[in-house]
């Protein structure tokens, strides 16, 4: 709800402070003292066409602040947040500022924002209905929207359904279009995959058979120095039996050390430690020597065998540049891992196209089925809902006027059918209904909103309505229905309505009077919330122009009883 709203520099109001309350609040006060800038003030609050000529003369600007309280955790406040605002202990803080000059600022929770976030926000917290102002209910999507609430459950479970299957066929729709639009793309790279596939399989790379032959091609290339290095290693630690006289090598000089600490170990444990150690060199000694021994008969210069390896080699390689990106053959290996697992699914296209043209003609069937289903609910609860606001404007002084609600199917499926809505008005007997806009004057459209509003209260989820010359061209019975039904309107959302009635301000919850001071302007004490005597004494004023007149505090006691009894009732 509104909960505060503050003016400044705005027409004939100098600076002017709007305490509001839940329910039904009136404003009123005497002509030309500023009441319809209290709807102009809001209209700005929530993204109205800045206009610098409603700037206060003088005054460098017109200002309005609002304090809003919504839920902390709906969407209005998510909103809130992604813009970068925060909440002020619950409350929303928008502000709007005119300059003279014609530029326009909104902030929103503390922070700058473009005038269209408050109009987007303004779809969530209010309607204004005033005859300049665009209103809410004469877009389409938000007839169709209003009417399915109004249709309640008996809309909800096939729209769910149609809406399942809506989100659905526009998938499946969406993947044959690019199925079938990219048939010439998908063959292309399959007929490239095939390729590479065909390439590495004739190959046949294994893991890790690059590093192998990469050594193995390294050996074959250096045998010869490598069984020499192998040999004369050999020599040096064991010696060559081969040779005429026995010359000094590692195993015998180890030998020759053991034998003489040997012979002296018992004289002392450390040197018989030494000895032990070099008993272990001599046996590792010996044993690398007989490996080196092997290894050098194991290496061969084999030039076939290497040509085989290089070649080999140069075939790995040139895979591992074209399919591995130049680095390893693993690599390789994994880029025919996905490309066989994609020509799977590009080779299976067909088939799955088949399958969804059968699945698409299947939802097509469905969706034509269940919105027909939905245009049957919508055109039963439109008759409903047009039979019920005709009898709200015999009340409301239009007892000619006939309201037409007409659901047409569009051919086109889209997210909540197949029907536009449209609500149309027949103000006179033998007229055509047309479209509200086109079918009312100012005031008679304010009524026909309001006999909308109260046909579809607690449907609508807007929680602040406000209503500017509702009451316009009426007076007597019809002025006394007219604040019945913004009375009945406000016991499911706020109502703040500016009228000149007194049968309309007396059904008010909180009742503002807005006074000019003696220059001519609104100041700060300008707007007062009344108590029953002095709501007494306005209503004895609108009624009869006399405040103190017996007659008229007569009459107003009685409007306020009436309108006490409503209430209760």
């Amino acid at each position: 709800m509104v909960d505060e709203v503050r003016i400044q520099g705005l027409g004939v109001i100098d600076e002017a402070v709007l305490d509001l309350s839940p329910g039904f609040n009136v404003v009123t006060g005497e002509t030309g003292a500023g009441k319809t800038m209290v709807v102009t003030s809001l209209g700005l609050l929530f993204g109205g066409r800045a206009d610098p000529q409603r700037v206060r003369p003088g005054a460098e600007r017109a200002t309005v602040e609002g304090r809003i309280v919504v839920d902390s955790g709906g969407r209005v406040a998510e909103r809130v947040e992604e813009a970068g605002g925060e909440l002020d202990e619950g409350a929303l803080i928008v502000t709007r500022s005119v300059s003279a000059e014609g530029r326009s600022r909104a902030y929103l929770g503390g922070r700058s924002v473009p005038v269209s976030l408050l109009i987007n926000l303004a779809d969530e917290l209010v309607a204004v209905h005033g005859q300049s102002d665009q209103q809410r209910l004469l877009q389409a999507g938000r007839q169709r929207g209003a009417l399915d609430r109004y249709a309640g459950d008996a809309l909800t479970k096939p729209l769910r359904g149609y809406t399942a299957a809506y989100e659905r066929h526009r998938q499946v729709s969406a993947l044959l279009e690019e199925l079938t639009t990219r048939a010439r793309e998908r063959e292309q790279e399959a007929e490239l995959l095939r390729f590479g596939l065909e390439e590495i399989e004739k190959v046949e790379p294994k893991p890790g058979e690059d590093v192998e032959l990469a050594t193995e091609e390294e050996r074959l290339g250096h045998a010869d120095a490598l069984r020499g290095a192998a040999d004369t290693a050999h020599e040096a630690l064991l010696g060559d039996p081969s040779a005429a006289f026995e010359a000094a090598n590692v195993v015998s000089l180890l030998g020759t050390a053991r034998n003489a600490l040997d012979a002296v170990r018992d004289h002392d444990p450390a040197l018989a430690a030494l000895a032990d150690r070099l008993a272990e060199a001599g046996y590792l000694v010996s044993d690398v020597a007989t490996d080196l021994a092997s290894y050098a008969e194991s290496v061969d210069a084999d030039p076939a065998r290497l040509a085989v390896v290089q070649e080999r080699r140069a075939e790995l390689t040139a895979l591992t540049r074209k399919y591995g990106g130049g680095e390893t053959l693993e690599e390789v290996l994994e880029w025919a891992r996905r490309s066989a697992a994609r020509l799977t699914e590009l080779e299976g296209d067909d088939d799955r196209i088949e399958e969804l043209r059968a699945e698409h003609g299947e939802l097509a069937g469905r969706l034509e089925a269940e919105a027909a289903e939905l245009t049957a609910v919508r055109t039963s609860a439109a008759e409903r809902f047009s039979q019920a606001v005709t009898e709200e404007l015999t009340a409301l002084a239009m007892p000619h006027a006939r309201v037409h609600v007409g659901v047409n199917p569009t051919g086109e499926y889209g997210p909540h059918g197949a029907d536009e809505v449209e609500v149309r008005l027949a103000p006179h007997p033998g007229s055509p209904p047309l479209p509200l806009h086109k079918g009312a004057s100012g005031g008679e459209l304010s009524r026909v909103m309001l006999a909308i509003e109260v046909v579809f209260a607690g449907a609508d989820p807007v929680p602040t309505f406000v209503f500017d010359e509702v009451d316009a061209g009426v007076g007597g019975k019809a002025a006394v229905e007219i604040g019945r039904r913004l009375a009945r309107l406000a016991r499911n959302a706020q109502v703040i309505v500016v009228t000149h009635l007194p049968q309309v301000a007396a059904f008010a919850d909180q009742h503002l009077l807005v006074e000019k001071s003696d220059d001519g302007t609104v100041t700060r004490s300008g707007v007062t919330a009344l108590d029953r005597e002095e709501r007494v004494r306005e209503l004895s004023r609108m009624l009869a122009g006399l405040e103190d007149s017996e007659l008229g505090r007569a009459h107003a006691e009685e409007l306020l009883e009436l309108a006490a009894q409503e209430r209760r009732t």
